[in-house]
């Protein structure tokens, strides 16, 4: 038989080596149960989540959970119970943060817009567009000059003619029909439209009634090079306008109301007519600057106005008036052309000048304005109105877009437990569960939408 012994020392250091093996066990078991519970609540998170209002997306390419899950009665509440649902029922839940798509008036549904359009056209869409928004600014800048320069000469033009009333002829005086040209901007839409009567109640809108706020602390993505462009094409591809109408909508003239914010379609319409009539106006009197054979034949007509009321020294003032009216007259048909579906050149030439002066007086007198000539080259109404819509701040639009979103799935497509408002774009949960022995595991889960 062998004798068998051990020391002190090796029984010291075989106990040391179980309880580090006994420790090492028990820290891996913990972090399994940790880990297994962190999975737990990232599933059903993910599972809430993924119950996003199909419609939404369907037809806006935007993600969001429904928060009153159709019932009307939104509550953070449902949300919790839905990861309860999934596998989170043994986990203490609390909502650290929430994001609504209205949060920063829209600024969720905005981000979310324009990662879509990104998606859907590529960043090749915008390279031409780029380029176009300083000119289009500056055609904005042009046409308030010469707005306010009409104004003036009309006044003058109103006073000359009150002062020599008496002398002037009753019937057939050019003058007087010129002044009533602008009255004329009613007269525009081609013939086969039909002017549409819808409107909403604005106190009911998301733009203008008192909405839920999300909080908390998340992540923030800032604006990025031509995400205003990329915006604008997303609004354009996803409402109807005047010319090219979307189908069960609340409003038939949607990027009209984006633009005017107005409660009724005609109000929205005749806000856009007016901008595009001054845009219009703008170039069409530039270019008339530049004919001389244009000039002279107002020229010719300005004086024998003038000699009319016996004052020469008048002339110039006629003159100037009849090239604002002209240019003006001539605005009213590109801005019926455009409704018509027709395209109008950026900027007129001999042969793309439509209305003549003998047309330009009896306009007023007939009460209609003729619609342009084709052309291939131009810009569409659509085009106009993206040229618009660069104009506007971005988060009154993303607000009026959120109006239609609303009003559209409520009315048009009979969702009336829907609001943007109630709509969840993301948050961040604070977990608690309680692993053997009592021990106690704190963690937070946090979910947006890309």
């Amino acid at each position: 038989m062998v004798k068998g012994e051990i020391t002190v020392f090796l029984s010291l250091v075989f106990l040391l080596l179980l309880t580090l093996v006994g420790a090492l066990l028990e820290s891996a078991s913990i972090q399994l149960a940790k880990n297994e519970r962190r999975a737990d609540a990232g599933r059903a998170v993910e599972s809430a989540f993924a119950e996003y209002q199909k419609d939404l997306l369907e037809r806006y390419g935007i993600f969001a959970i429904e928060g009153s899950y159709e019932s009307g009665t939104m509550s953070e509440e449902n949300i919790l119970n839905r990861l309860s649902f999934y596998g989170a029922e043994n986990i203490e839940t609390e909502i650290a943060a929430i994001r609504y798509l209205t949060d920063q008036n829209g600024k969720e549904f905005l981000r979310q817009a324009v990662e879509y359009e990104k998606m859907k056209t590529g960043a090749a869409a915008i390279e031409n567009l780029t380029g176009k928004v300083s000119e289009w600014k500056e055609q904005e800048l042009k046409a308030n000059e010469y707005g306010k320069e009409n104004i003036e000469t009309s006044k003058e033009l109103d006073q000359m003619l009150e002062s020599e009333k008496e002398e002037l002829p009753a019937e057939n005086n050019p003058l007087a029909d010129i002044v009533d040209i602008q009255a004329q901007a009613n007269l525009v839409s081609p013939e086969g439209f039909t002017l549409s009567s819808k409107a909403v109640k604005s106190e009911e809108t998301v733009s203008n009634r008192k909405l839920r706020q999300g909080y908390g602390t998340m992540k923030e993505k800032d604006n990025g090079a031509g995400d205003t462009i990329f915006f604008n094409l997303y609004l354009i591809d996803k409402f109807g306008n005047a010319a090219n109408k979307k189908k069960n909508t609340v409003l038939d003239y949607e990027m009209e109301y984006l633009l005017g914010g107005k409660a009724s379609d005609k109000d929205n319409l005749e806000y856009v007519i007016g901008r595009i009539r001054i845009l219009r106006f703008a170039v069409n009197y530039g270019y008339l600057l530049t004919d001389k054979d244009m000039q002279m034949e107002v020229d010719t007509l300005a004086t024998t106005l003038s000699a009319v009321f016996l004052s020469p020294e008048i002339g110039p003032v006629i003159k100037h008036a009849l090239l604002l009216a002209w240019a003006y007259g001539e605005s009213l048909t590109d801005v019926k052309t455009l409704l018509a579906g027709k395209k109008v050149p950026a900027v007129k030439s001999k042969e793309s000048w439509n209305l003549t002066l003998d047309g330009l007086l009896e306009l007023a007198k007939n009460r209609s304005i003729p619609e342009g000539k084709e052309t291939e080259e131009g810009n569409s109404y659509e085009q106009y109105l993206q040229m618009m819509l660069v104009l506007k701040s971005k988060e009154e639009l993303s607000m009026r877009a959120l109006d239609l979103v609303e009003m559209n799935l409520r009315s048009g497509m009979e969702k009336t437990f829907f609001r943007a408002d109630a709509c969840v774009s993301g948050a961040d949960f604070d977990m608690t569960c309680y692993l053997r022995r009592g021990i106690r595991y704190q963690y937070h889960i946090l979910y947006q939408y890309q």
